[in-house]
């Protein structure tokens, strides 16, 4: 009966049918939904010109990259945009990435051809006539066919009448319509969110009037969007987030099966989750008056009984206590500005390109970063060797679109004129320590807290302050503890900590490091030292170098051990924090660069004899060059294009500097082949170099340490197992260690190095036993000479104790007599290395000696003890 009322309205006679039948292709396949690759010539130069000042990276091609070619992938975006859609469509083209010809639910009528438009149109029209109903890309599963026939389509997760269509009239939704073709399926479908910024700013509480009338910067409105294409194009650029694998996603669906319309509402609420967080992750989140910041966190739960409690105990008016928290907020708090930051960032990049050759940036590592901020505020932690550190590492973020972030500066940092610019670019100030001021502890807290809360990212420095010997600082955990206080209260669902490497070819503060380290007063930062700094801007300073570790999540760290905060007793919280410090010093560590000069400066200051020849030099640069390279090391970019002519320019460099001098006499000699002197004055200053990678050889000096401490040319690598934990211990204060891994491991990975090297060679017969080579023993000793200034130090710490009778409590007066001890003993030659004379050497001698039983002349027998130990290490260390 159906079929003779379909025959009844069927107006057309055979030979039309044929017609029209030739003229569809024999196909009911023409939908506005689909615009194929090839449009015509003016509107496909047309969209490429429109589209032509929109960024997107070549990170972003590797995102789609990854996945399987027999994978179909949608795009997905938050809001529903043909010119989204057109941009895909154009530039994924040209990136020769997968484009989307399939748009769900869109009508494209633009963009197409002539012919192809009569066809659409007169199939609508035929289906129309014959059905008495539209064509439905869903109902004649046209979606499906298109989808495996060009593997790539599009796709919006809201837009204006979307809901009402799906949850009243109950019309098919995407996703649905995805997910049941998932299941009839093998070939796995991607979805891609794809993000379009007009603007790097965050959203502000309050939009202003523009933002009424054109909508705002994240979803500007036709007129504010054509502007910008046409005025600033710059300013735009596309992201592509994590992809989500449907087939993997839907086979962790729950056992009881859910309703499919259930499944697609969590998928949607899911990848809306994922488009917010990856573009908060680049805007970072709203922002906030400060007079709004400072009465959320003056008002909170968090501070306000113990304000009321503070005021009682302490007998005073609770206004006084509130008018004390108010101006310790002022003290601290950052005044964010993203207009200010922009205006920065200009500045630094000026400065940067006037006085360094280039950044070598880990992009990688940086995309890494950038995926893990998706799950929580990021909490990063650069090593610190430069005020140039915040300043740089706030640029990178900026100029790869991410968030500056609110950096933890020291209160000296807050003079006028650069305390206010300062914090317009994310600084919020500490005080150097907080003992005694229970009320600003609290109030820094609840700052902490809120900044999490909010969702901003945070920079701290975990050595406390800036390194003067060019090796990583012992951690310092107040500011890490306070952070998982906060985790701990619910500040954030996650916290991600990310260690970060940043170093330098040279440092523009070298010279008041070196002041400092020799027992010179650090001087105060202050407007003077900012006029003076004019004069840096004409020297050059190599490159900078910044690597990212791997993140760590805080959650994962946590329930990785079977554990959660919550359920910790303080003291394994406590023992969490030391181990975490722990993980991101030797995370920095691993992430540290060898340069040319760092090297150079090693091999310089090793050398068993004070005039040396330049192929003596490179060879002894060559070995540590060979090590760093089985230490899979990472090595500066002039290095591996052209290792030579790194090392020749390193050398000249610190011709020119006077770092070291061509030796009297060598005037006959060959200009390839001159003898070198080290400038006795600038010992100190190589020192700091040759310490910017001595992470990476203190395994080496250790093992070769031991083995020359075995006076013999054969040994069993048992028998160092024991010295080499000796100096783990010995050195505590001086290097981190990474604990995860024993001292066996350790000497077994040396070994295999100096074997490499034919410094040693395995025993014929004798397992487990090696004999030194010929060459093998003055290489043993230009490793272990890495060491010597330290031992050197720690002489001088326990001279101190046997010759100074009266007690001296104050801990500078300490240090100021040990250092004029040290500068006597160099004098009267008993001891060799002016570098030894090091006032935070001799910090860490102090503390290791207090802990290993020594407080002073009367414990003889202890230090005559360790005296003789280290003077028996130097014994081997002699030329």
């Amino acid at each position: 009966m159906n079929n003779q009322k379909k025959q009844t309205v069927y107006p057309t006679t055979p030979a039309i049918r044929r017609w029209i039948e030739g003229l569809l292709k024999n196909s009911r396949d023409h939908y506005f939904c689909f615009l194929p690759m090839l449009t015509g010539k003016l509107s496909t130069l047309f969209l490429k010109r429109l589209f032509s000042g929109v960024f997107m990276g070549e990170e972003q091609a590797d995102v789609v990259k990854t996945i399987p070619r027999s994978a179909i992938i949608i795009y997905t975006t938050k809001y529903k945009s043909r010119f989204k859609y057109l941009f895909a469509h154009t530039r994924y083209q040209q990136r020769r990435l997968p484009v989307p010809q399939l748009a769900f639910d869109y009508e494209i009528y633009c963009w197409q051809s002539v012919s192809r438009l009569f066809r659409i149109m007169l199939a609508y029209l035929d289906e129309l006539i014959r059905r008495r109903r539209v064509l439905n890309p869903y109902r004649s599963d046209y979606y499906q066919r298109a989808l495996l026939q060009t593997g790539c389509g599009f796709l919006s997760l809201v837009e204006k009448k979307g809901f009402y269509r799906r949850f009243v009239k109950e019309r098919i939704d995407p996703l649905v319509y995805l997910i049941e073709m998932q299941d009839k399926i093998d070939r796995p479908i991607y979805l891609v969110p794809q993000l379009m910024f007009f603007s790097k700013k965050p959203l502000p509480a309050l939009p202003s009037l523009i933002d009424s009338l054109f909508g705002t910067s994240q979803r500007p409105g036709t007129l504010r969007k054509i502007v910008t294409l046409f005025r600033h194009p710059g300013k735009i650029f596309v992201e592509l987030s994590h992809p989500l694998n449907l087939q993997q996603w839907l086979s962790q669906r729950p056992d009881d099966n859910p309703d499919v319309n259930h499944l697609a509402l969590q998928l949607r609420r899911q990848l809306l989750l994922q488009h917010n967080r990856h573009r908060q992750s680049i805007t970072g989140p709203i922002i906030k008056s400060n007079e709004e910041l400072k009465e959320a966190i003056l008002t909170s739960d968090r501070i306000r009984p113990f304000i009321k409690k503070h005021a009682a105990s302490r007998q005073e008016p609770i206004q006084k206590i509130r008018k004390k928290a108010d101006d310790y907020l002022d003290e601290i708090a950052a005044r964010y500005s993203p207009g200010m930051i922009h205006l920065m960032s200009y500045g630094v990049g000026w400065i940067t390109n006037s006085m360094f050759d280039g950044a070598v940036i880990d992009k990688a590592g940086l995309a890494r970063v950038k995926a893990m901020s998706q799950k929580g505020p990021l909490i990063l932690i650069p090593c610190h060797k430069s005020h140039i550190d915040y300043l740089i590492l706030s640029y990178v973020l900026y100029h790869h679109n991410m968030p500056c972030p609110h950096i933890a500066a020291g209160k000296n940092l807050s003079f006028w004129p650069l305390g206010p610019i300062f914090r317009a670019g994310g600084a919020f100030f500490l005080r150097r320590t907080f003992r005694g001021a229970v009320l600003y502890s609290r109030v820094f807290s609840a700052y902490i807290y809120k900044l999490l809360e909010e969702g901003f990212n945070i920079e701290l420095f975990i050595e406390g302050g800036r390194s003067r010997t060019g090796k990583l600082l012992m951690p310092k955990l107040g500011l890490i503890s306070i952070l998982l206080d906060a985790y701990r209260n619910g500040a954030c669902e996650d916290m991600i900590f990310v260690p970060v490497y940043i170093g330098y070819d040279r440092i523009i503060e070298e010279h008041a490091y070196i002041h400092e380290v020799e027992g010179g007063k650090k001087e105060d930062e202050n407007l003077s030292q900012v006029i003076r700094a004019r004069r840096f801007l004409k020297k050059r300073y190599g490159k900078i170098y910044i690597n990212f570790s791997d993140p760590i999540s805080t959650r994962e760290l946590i329930e990785g051990n079977g554990d959660t905060l919550d359920s910790m007793s303080q003291k394994e919280i406590n023992a969490l924090c030391r181990n975490l410090g722990w993980r991101i010093i030797n995370a920095i560590d691993r992430q540290t660069v060898v340069t040319p000069p760092g090297l150079v400066a090693a091999a310089i200051l090793n050398m068993a004899r004070s005039r040396f020849t330049d192929k003596e030099l490179k060879e002894t640069v060559g070995t540590y060059l060979k090590f760093a390279y089985s230490q899979n090391a990472k090595l500066a970019d002039t290095i591996v294009l052209n290792a030579d002519a790194a090392l020749d320019t390193a050398i000249d460099h610190y011709l020119t500097r006077k770092l070291i001098e061509k030796a009297p006499g060598d005037k006959d000699l060959p200009e390839h082949q001159p003898d070198y002197m080290v400038n006795p004055a600038k010992r100190s200053l190589l020192e700091f170099y040759k310490n910017n990678s001595i992470s990476y050889f203190v395994p080496a000096a250790f093992t070769a340490l031991a083995i020359l401490k075995k006076d013999a040319f054969q040994f069993s690598a048992t028998d160092l197992h024991n010295e080499y934990a000796f100096f783990q211990d010995f050195f505590k204060y001086e290097f981190a260690f990474n604990l995860e891994r024993s001292p066996v491991q350790f000497v077994r990975k040396t070994i295999k190095a100096f074997i490499d090297d034919a410094m040693l060679m395995p025993h014929p017969t004798i397992p487990d036993n090696y004999q030194i080579t010929s060459s093998g023993y003055r290489k043993l000793k230009m490793f272990a000479a890495f060491l010597k200034p330290y031992f050197e130090s720690y002489r001088v710490v326990l001279q101190f104790y046997r010759s100074n009778r009266k007690e001296i409590p104050d801990a500078k007066d300490k240090l100021k007599k040990i250092q004029q001890l040290g500068m006597q003993m160099v004098k009267n030659k008993e001891i060799d290395l002016i570098e030894s004379v090091s006032k935070i050497n001799y910090a860490n001698g102090l503390s290791y000696f207090s802990t290993n039983g020594i407080k002073d002349h009367s414990d003889e027998a202890r230090i005559a003890h360790f005296d003789t130990l280290i003077q028996n290490y130097l014994n081997r260390l002699s030329p």
